[in-house]
């Protein structure tokens, strides 16, 4: 039983990136659906697929990496908000993620959103992670 699932989701991708695999299949969610989606919108994979196996669904996602160096396009997943400590944050206390290189995906009263996003809709929520 997982009691984090955006943990697991970060867990299992940066698990694949680190074995060099192509694709990593993660159990679906919304959270999760919309997660897939920010990365690709964000360059961070080549594409993803979601599938349903008449039970929760699953997410398949192509990694990106270098063709030069192999190295992988996320190069850090950081959870930041946790089932045991919630952080929260206003748009104008948003952090910039490596000095604006990175990203902070951010859960909003309007949906799942980038950092970015949510300051122009200057809207607050649930910061779940960093990354870069």
């Amino acid at each position: 039983m997982v009691t984090d699932p955006i943990a697991d989701f970060l867990t299992r991708v940066r698990n694949a990136q680190m074995a060099g695999h192509r694709i990593v299949e993660i159990p679906a969610s919304n959270l999760k659906k919309r997660i897939t989606e920010i990365l690709y919108a964000q360059g961070y994979i080549l594409k993803y697929k979601f599938e349903d196996d008449n039970k929760q669904g699953i997410i398949k996602i192509a990694l990106k990496y270098d063709p030069e160096t192999k190295r992988p396009a996320i190069q850090a997943l950081e959870r930041v908000s946790r089932p045991g400590l919630r952080q929260y944050s206003k748009p104008a206390d948003f952090k910039r993620v490596i000095n604006g290189l990175g990203v902070a995906i951010i859960s909003t009263s309007k949906g799942v959103m980038t950092d970015k996003q949510a300051k122009a809709e200057n809207v607050g929520g649930e910061v779940l992670c960093h990354i870069y």
